[in-house]
């Protein structure tokens, strides 16, 4: 079974998702806030979602650059202070406008952190990197829980949902203060894998690779990993930036790409919970405002305990299956939310919910960088916009149906997301093992690189 060792490195990169997270899971419950704040439709308010849907997409199209001149480490740092700066901004903003733009803002230098610290573990934990990165998520829920009881708290004590941001703020300068005195150095620029034009028959991956680990030449042909650099992959897209002459690269397989979509799919999922289920708890479940906005620590409650635990899962079991079984948890935990008529157990089926969803992220992106090969930092970057075209349209068309029938009855979208991310992981799982082949994902068959 494949260990993993968590150094300062690791703690320090779980720290910086879980800043993000305390930011994404409490924004959703200030969404329903700013609605009655601004006196705008559900499907307005829900342009916020579209806000971060285009921060997402700009951000990833940021990221590789970045990295390669900055270095992973200090590319993370920026978005950092990026997220810092947009916080600021948006706890003064009043227009609609406006705070449509600093969301944008802050989703951009997020992104940065996200493809970052993926990029980061996959790159540092080799056959453990489903494990960390599992593990990075739990420590993005663990934060996402205080921020919504964070706002309850600031709304039932009459300041409103503001003063959050300012503890976003403090937050971010406290890890950096800890880096600080602790040492902890950043990862160098993206390092480059075996030299372009080198031969993948028989080959092995090395340190350099998301994988980490030497595999046999059937699994890495039947991922369609390429054997070429990082750098080789960046050329690629710079001369197509630039309107440049086409040269060949590693290619993204067919598996990367299901995994996306997969990811599209799931963060669907998330992002309607995170925007709307406030207001589910206050229109079907009779809860306050307050307690509705503190209520949806719930979702990530069950998501920290479903990471924590999952990341033993997987070290244990292969990751279609065990996707699977979460996608079917959430359903059962969507069932329960959703049928309620009281409030708590409304919570009790969203810690259901939270638990099932906890794996979701996770393995979808430890597959699509594990079968990307040497192109880790490309394939990180483009995973962004899975996540753009998820919070992007799905929020909408969920507040557009729930100015029309209630938040109640919209929320049955939910379901037909769930039966869509699971065709996809059966579609991939098929994908990952042709005829026999070993999963390039399952970790079980990887043995660590020294």
């Amino acid at each position: 079974m494949p260990r993993l060792t968590r150094d300062r490195l690791t703690w320090l990169t779980y720290a910086q998702l879980g800043l993000w997270g305390f930011f994404l899971y409490g924004f959703g419950p200030v969404v329903p806030l700013l609605r009655d704040e601004q006196g705008t439709s559900a499907a307005v308010a829900s342009l916020h979602g579209t806000g971060i849907a285009v921060g997402a997409l700009v951000g990833g199209a940021l990221f590789a650059p970045l990295a390669r001149r900055l270095g992973r480490g200090r590319t993370i740092w920026t978005g950092l202070a990026g997220v810092a700066a947009g916080a600021v901004a948006l706890g003064f903003a009043r227009a609609l406008p406006v705070t449509i733009t600093a969301v944008a803002v802050i989703a951009t230098f997020g992104m940065l952190v996200i493809s970052g610290v993926v990029v980061v573990l996959t790159d540092r934990h080799g056959s453990g990197a489903a494990a960390a990165l599992t593990e990075a998520n739990a420590a993005c829920a663990g934060a996402g829980i205080l921020a919504p009881l964070v706002i309850g708290a600031s709304v039932d004590a009459g300041w409103g949902w503001r003063p959050a941001m300012a503890v976003q703020v403090g937050l971010i300068a406290l890890v950096a203060l800890a880096a600080l005195v602790f040492r902890v150095r950043p990862p160098q620029a993206a390092p480059a894998a075996a030299a372009p034009g080198a031969s993948s028959a028989g080959a092995s991956v090395d340190a350099a690779s998301p994988a980490g680990a030497s595999v046999d030449a059937a699994a890495v042909n039947a991922a369609a990993v390429d054997d070429a650099s990082v750098d080789a992959a960046a050329s690629v897209d710079d001369a197509a930036s630039a309107g440049g002459e086409h040269r060949s690269g590693p290619r993204l397989p067919l598996a990367y790409w299901i995994a996306w979509a997969l990811m599209a799919v799931t963060g669907s999922i998330e992002v309607c919970l995170s925007l709307w289920t406030a207001d589910v708890l206050r229109s079907h479940a009779g809860m306050a405002a307050g307690t509705a906005s503190a209520a949806v620590a719930a979702i990530v409650c069950g998501m920290f305990v479903g990471r924590l635990v999952g990341g033993r899962f997987a070290l244990r079991y292969r990751p279609v299956p065990l996707l699977l079984a979460a996608l079917g948890l959430s359903m059962v935990g969507f069932t329960i939310f959703w049928a309620a008529p009281v409030g708590w157990l409304a919570v009790t089926g969203l810690v259901v919910l939270g638990l099932g969803n906890a794996l979701h992220y996770p393995l979808a992106i430890s597959i699509a960088l594990a079968v990307a090969g040497p192109a880790a930092d490309r394939a990180a970057g483009w995973a962004s916009y899975s996540m753009g075209v998820g919070f992007g349209i799905a929020p909408v068309a969920l507040g557009w149906v729930a100015d029309g029938v209630g938040p109640h009855l919209a929320f049955l979208l939910l379901p037909g997301f769930v039966a869509v991310a699971a065709l996809l992981a059966a579609r991939l799982g098929r994908v990952l093992r042709p005829a026999g082949t070993p999963d390039p994902a399952d970790t079980r068959h990887l043995t660590t690189a020294t």
